[in-house]
């Protein structure tokens, strides 16, 4: 029940945002009507690239929010600037057709679903505030006549048929209409296929990046550290094997000092261990390993895991990786008193959400590790996406994929 109730509460959110790009898919259909009525007379030829920018930026919002929700629905890069090279575009055509059905569908089914939870709240409340009102101004859909509690409480049971229609409906009415945009913004398949093949070609040489900064890092780590360590247990074993002969005394001494350094390079030695893939997630699990970050974090963090299954262990890393880089940033970078962490899996992914209440303004550009974490999640085909304006809060979105 707690999973159908979250079901509904992410479709109510869907259809809420599907509502707002469809009153941008309504505004950008009648600025390319009136565009396409003026170039009848010449004028509007001018104002053509114009009105096919704002229609590929109306679509691009709706793939970002398709994409939020399900599979990907990629970009398709900038709109023609010729008005008869977007004539023959299949993309553009597309287009077209989707911004007509979406402005009328997804507005349609956008306020349907809007109506039906405030119809829900109001008819169950209304045993509450009936009295307020007079008789013959019941709410809603209601057709008969209020006079007291009885017909209140009716009303009442009116509003749990429209909270169980919301429930039942409204994950159905989320897919009716997100279905233009998955039917028509998505690539043609040529297009599609190409546009995959780019995107593989850009995460494999992301993942190479990823995987040369790890080893690099390895490097460093053993170098820096751990072998120092050991050269500095070789030093002074020699040393205490010298003095075995001259000073018996001074070599236990000597000897204390190598094991205190052989257990530094062991202490590191972990370290690095844990760093390339943590045991605690062998352990613990993902739930237990993401726990550990919070409590340990500097900054006050509140966790949510919803993750029933177990995913692959690459995958769990890799959130791992995400969680921790997050609140390190978090700690060192954003000033901020709270930190939210939010774990599901939805399908065949898993999504992390982490949002504090910083200052905001972080920037991949500036090395604050935003860059490292991208790498890592588009090196397992996942995306990542950050909004952190001035003034925060900032919010990391991220998805990967972990199977059916």
């Amino acid at each position: 029940m707690r999973r159908r109730v979250r079901t509904s509460v992410d479709a109510l959110e869907h259809l809420v945002g599907g509502l707002g790009t469809a009153l941008l898919a309504l505004g950008a259909l009648i600025w390319v009507l009136a565009v396409a009525a003026a170039c009848l007379v010449g004028v509007g030829l001018l104002l053509a690239p114009g009105a096919l920018s704002v229609l590929r930026s109306v679509a691009d919002r709706e793939r970002a929010r398709l994409s939020r929700w399900g599979g990907p629905v990629p970009e398709v890069g900038p709109a023609p600037v010729d008005g008869r090279a977007a004539l023959r575009d299949p993309v553009v055509r597309r287009e077209l057709g989707w911004v007509t059905l979406h402005a009328v569908l997804g507005f349609g089914t956008g306020l349907i679903g809007l109506a039906l939870p405030l119809y829900a709240v109001q008819d169950l409340t209304f045993p509450l505030w009936f009295r307020l009102v007079p008789p013959d101004a019941a709410p809603g859909v209601v057709w008969w006549r209020v006079d007291g509690l009885p017909d209140a409480l009716a009303v009442g049971l009116l509003g749990v048929g429209w909270l169980a229609v919301v429930v039942g409906a409204g994950p159905a009415l989320a897919r009716v209409q997100a279905w233009p945009g998955r039917w028509l913004l998505s690539p043609p398949p040529g297009v599609d296929l190409s546009l995959r093949v780019a995107q593989l070609t850009a995460t494999r040489a992301a993942a190479l990046d990823a995987h040369a900064v790890e080893l690099r890092r390895i490097e460093r780590s053993l170098h820096d550290g751990t072998q120092n360590r050991l050269v500095a247990v070789n030093v002074l074993l020699g040393a205490a094997r010298r003095a075995l002969r001259r000073d018996p005394g001074r070599a236990d001494e000597i000897l204390e000092r190598a094991q205190h350094a052989a257990e530094q390079a062991l202490g590191e030695l972990r370290t690095v261990v844990r760093g390339i893939l943590p045991p605690v997630l062998d352990d613990r699990g993902l739930a237990g390993a993401l726990a550990g970050l919070a409590g340990g974090s500097p900054v006050p963090c509140r966790l949510t895991v919803d993750v029933p299954v177990r995913c692959a262990v690459a995958v769990e890393a890799t959130a791992y990786f995400v969680v921790a880089e997050a609140l390190t940033n978090a700690a060192r970078h954003s000033g901020a008193d709270a930190v939210d962490v939010a774990v599901r899996r939805d399908r065949d992914r898993l999504l992390v959400t982490v949002v504090d209440d910083g200052h905001g303004g972080a920037d991949e550009a500036r090395g604050s590790g935003l860059t490292g974490i991208r790498r890592r999640v588009e090196a397992y085909d996942g995306r990542m996406t950050v909004t952190s304006p001035t003034g925060g809060p900032t919010r990391m979105y991220v998805e990967l994929p972990c199977g059916s």
